[in-house]
């Protein structure tokens, strides 16, 4: 017996292998390689050298394989939480049949960007030669006038003037104000380092400004600012925000300082430190010439005890007189010294005292009170003329108030019912209540005939 035929048609059944196969190929086949950014994951380093993680944002997350030939070419460690920018290639893990990306490229984003630029830009300007030691200028011990380049409303200002005023407050300081902070910083910092050197009014300048984040400080890592650090004739110290921040000007600069109140320590001489100093030299002066005079006293001893020998008397005397006269030059020229340097130290007391805020502050309290008694008077001149101004009015008001002329003897006569003044005899009408109006009383009548 012939067997039926089947009429179902052939169907083209896959395998789970081969659909995942053909859906990878698409997956691969469709999509170029392509950039993304997101912050690692569920990051798992295996003994195979292979890295393995969660690339997320907000709203998504999607897995990712970083081989092991290509992170051995990694410039820095992945670590969970970074930010990063993945180049990838769409793909899927056939074993899982999960959608995946594979890894080609890795880098930092953000701050590790920067980082980056940093260590490149570091590397370029060192072997440019612009770190070297020999081109570094010798920062003035006494600088006779001190230019800031800074934002003049920062922190940074402040803490340097505020430093400069308790060590030697004499120090002129110039302020050349710039950004310090945003994208048009750099070009100003350049220009104020390049106005500084024009003006040539300065022994030294201070380029600074407070702390902040990498991207906040990145002007002062900008090869413009470098280069014209560099090409700065005049020394530059560099105090570039905490004592853990370091940016590019701080090597190219001729010295670096930890924080902006430590460059203002390091420009400035400490007054106290000078008149510890003074007082040890007048010391040492006074040692030295206790010394000398016990020398000379030895060696006149000496010279008599020849010359009673000798008998030389006539050249003894000379001896003994030519001694007299140089020990009192050296009292004189010891005592001239002295003065000059206490003269010094009392001229530089007499500045300090005439900058000290209690002058300033009498001056403007003198001033004060002059101008408040000047506010006195001008008040008691305003209130005399307001015065006469109303008693003037007030008379006037009196000659033509209608109650005056009551006074005199007239009378105003008004309609009771409506209180309308009575001007003339069409106003009223017989039998109408009448109010008469007087000094010092009213009177109601009733009109009982009115004769024109």
């Amino acid at each position: 017996m012939q067997q039926p035929q089947d009429s179902t048609p052939q169907r083209d059944v896959y395998s789970v292998a081969r659909l995942n196969r053909e859906v990878r190929r698409l997956l691969e086949s469709g999509f170029a390689r392509i950039w993304v950014a997101g912050e690692i994951s569920n990051l798992a380093r295996p003994p195979s050298g292979h890295l393995y993680f969660t690339l997320k944002d907000a709203g998504a997350q999607v897995s990712c394989a970083l081989f092991r030939n290509r992170a051995a070419r990694l410039s820095f460690t992945p670590e969970n939480g970074a930010q990063v920018l993945a180049q990838a290639q769409v793909s899927l893990y056939e074993a899982r049949g999960n959608y995946q990306l594979i890894v080609d490229h890795l880098e930092e984003a953000g701050d590790g960007a920067l980082r980056r630029a940093f260590e490149q830009l570091k590397q370029q300007l060192s072997a440019e030669g612009l770190f070297a030691p020999e081109h570094k200028r010798a920062v003035p011990a006494w600088p006779r006038r001190i230019g800031v380049i800074t934002s003049p409303g920062g922190a940074a200002i402040r803490d340097v003037l505020t430093v400069l005023k308790r060590r030697f407050a004499a120090i002129p300081v110039i302020i050349y104000p710039t950004l310090v902070q945003g994208a048009s910083a750099a070009g100003q910092i350049v220009a104020a380092l390049q106005t500084a050197q024009q003006r040539g009014e300065c022994d030294v300048l201070l380029l600074t400004r407070g702390g902040g984040s990498l991207e906040d400080l990145w002007p002062f890592n900008e090869l413009s600012v470098a280069r014209a650090v560099y090409a700065c004739q005049l020394p530059v110290v560099s105090a570039v925000g905490h004592e853990i921040d370091v940016v590019i000007s701080d090597y190219v600069a001729d010295q670096r300082a930890a924080t902006p109140s430590a460059a203002a320590e390091l420009l400035s001489p400490d007054r106290v430190q000078l008149a510890a100093r003074l007082d040890q030299l007048q010391q040492h002066l006074g040692t030295r010439i206790g010394q000398t005079l016990r020398q000379r006293r030895q060696r006149l001893d000496w010279l008599l005890g020849r010359a009673r020998q000798c008998a030389p008397q006539r050249r003894l005397q000379q001896q003994a007189q030519r001694l007299d006269e140089l020990y009192q030059r050296l009292l004189r020229a010891w005592q001239h010294t002295r003065m000059q340097r206490q003269s010094r130290l009392q001229a530089a007391g007499a500045g300090l005292r005439q900058r000290h805020p209690g002058t300033r502050l009498q001056t403007l309290q003198a001033l004060l009170d002059q101008l408040a008694q000047r506010l006195k008077y001008c008040i008691n001149i305003q209130l005399s003329v307001g015065r006469e101004k109303l008693a003037g009015a007030t008379r006037a008001l009196d000659t033509v108030s209608p109650l005056a002329t009551l006074q005199r003897g007239y009378s105003i006569t008004l309609v009771a019912s409506t209180g309308k003044i009575v001007r003339q005899a069409t106003d009223i009408a017989v039998g109408e209540l009448l109010q008469t109006r007087l000094a010092h009383a009213r009177v109601i009548s009733q009109v009982r005939e009115i004769e024109p």
